[in-house]
């Protein structure tokens, strides 16, 4: 890489890993803590990239970007910002930042886009604002992994553009929710949301007054693969021929129909024409550090509804962390408003929890251990089962990562208190490099005790 990158953050540790990374790869780097001194570095002229944190001591980095962009259009700002939620990758985009990633970031993700950024000469991308007032609260994605903070990124991307959008994922995981939400940050929120169905498509008017409903909004074709091949090919007709006031086109599905395979049930040209945009929203079980998040987001929706404040305790929260949830989202939603409707007490027990998941539909939350069962083999019958969830569809990739995770973290939290929390003794039990524990306690956001020894 060529060029010099500005470097706005208030974390030494970040600014130290980005000005030696960014050296080594040949750039020129100026860092600094303050808001204040990287806007007087923009208005010298010096940088040809900017690497932004939004929480800074002395302002807002997103507040910034108006500024910057009016004084020096060409200049791309990357945004980076621990407040990882849908509205920060909305918020960056509608500020015309160039990129937005979340903290903790991967480096090597983070020198790819500088470097992209620096050969394209400063063309940041442009996106339309939505000036939405919806607050935060009324979205229906709630999370904080990598793959929400992903699809966050591509949902900010679109949500203003007129292109198809084909969404697929389980049932239960808010496939149509997230439409709804698309349709509800963009620059049509104004105008009709329509969702349709084969039945009102199958007579030969059927488009016709469909369109007539839209009037130029969304429009939502539910479980497109589920609908016959003759209205399919209507709906084709359709999206052909409409006019300069046509409508926004999105379908759902529960199965990835990028797949051309013979059991593909969705025809080719419809969904060429339907894939301009392609999102997958995980299942629940994909992102399980989102499920104590997202019970407590819904146990409070539920309480605002019957006039009592709930809250989970930590043995709750565990239980539901560790339940399958073949429903998805939707299945977590009801369990936590039967809670909110049956718990007398503030807090939500785990004997509570575990009469909830005990009557809820789908595998059972725990299975025996046989006696004398070796690790591995133990290993080997979660995964099986962990495929077994997904039915005749293979799990999301990176699938290697999720369970490295899954496995190091408890490892890693035993192993310190095995030690009293004491990372030099637990390093060398785990007979890894006390530096690498640190970087995976912060990865894995462990949290760290000292006190009497388990073992």
């Amino acid at each position: 890489m060529d060029g010099t990158v500005l470097v706005a953050d208030d974390d030494r540790t970040i600014r130290t890993v980005l000005t030696q990374a960014l050296t080594r790869a040949g750039c020129k780097v100026h860092a600094t803590s303050s808001l204040t001194t990287l806007m007087r570095w923009v208005a010298e002229g010096k940088g040809d990239v900017v690497i932004s944190d939004v929480a800074m001591p002395d302002g807002n980095g997103l507040e910034m970007l108006p500024k910057i962009a009016q004084d020096r259009p060409d200049l791309p700002v990357i945004i980076i910002s621990a407040q990882n939620t849908i509205m920060t990758a909305i918020k960056a985009a509608e500020a015309h930042a160039y990129d937005y990633l979340p903290k903790p970031f991967d480096l090597p993700d983070l020198m790819k886009r500088t470097a992209r950024a620096l050969e394209r000469g400063g063309a940041p991308r442009r996106v339309q604002p939505a000036h939405t007032e919806k607050d935060e609260d009324d979205l229906p994605m709630v999370g904080k992994t990598a793959v929400m903070q992903s699809l966050y990124r591509v949902i900010a991307r679109v949500m203003n553009t007129d292109l198809p959008v084909l969404i697929w994922g389980e049932s239960g995981t808010g496939k149509s929710l997230i439409a709804r939400a698309i349709h509800d940050l963009s620059d049509r929120r104004s105008l009709p949301f329509v969702t349709v169905t084969e039945a009102e498509l199958r007579d030969i008017e059927g488009p016709a007054r469909v369109l007539a409903r839209v009037r130029g909004g969304t429009l939502l074709i539910d479980e497109i693969s589920d609908i016959s091949g003759e209205v399919q090919a209507r709906i084709a007709r359709m999206m052909d021929a409409t006019s300069d006031n046509a409508p926004r086109f999105m379908a759902t599905s529960q199965r990835d129909l990028g797949q051309d395979d013979a059991q593909s049930a969705l025809r080719r040209d419809l969904y060429y024409r339907l894939s301009g945009a392609t999102l997958h929203v995980p299942a629940l079980r994909d992102r399980v550090e989102d499920i104590p998040l997202l019970a407590a987001h819904f146990l409070e929706k539920a309480d605002a509804a019957v006039g009592a404040p709930h809250a989970l305790s930590d043995g709750a929260a565990k239980i539901f962390t560790n339940y399958p949830w073949p429903g998805n989202v939707r299945q977590l939603e009801h369990a936590m408003r039967q809670l909110a409707l049956t718990s007398r007490a503030v807090e939500i027990t785990q004997a509570e929890a575990e009469q909830i998941v005990g009557g809820q539909p789908g595998p059972e939350p725990t299975r025996a251990i046989p006696s004398g069962e070796k690790l591995g083999a133990s290993v080997e019958r979660h995964i099986r089962r962990y495929f077994e969830l997904h039915g005749s569809m293979l799990p999301p990739p990176g699938i290697y990562q999720r369970i490295l995770r899954e496995v190091e973290g408890p490892l890693i939290e035993v192993a310190l208190a095995a030690t009293s929390g004491n990372q030099a003794k637990c390093a060398e039990l785990l007979g890894i490099n006390r530096n690498t524990l640190r970087k995976k306690i912060t990865e894995l956001e462990i949290e760290v005790t000292r006190g009497r020894k388990m073992m």
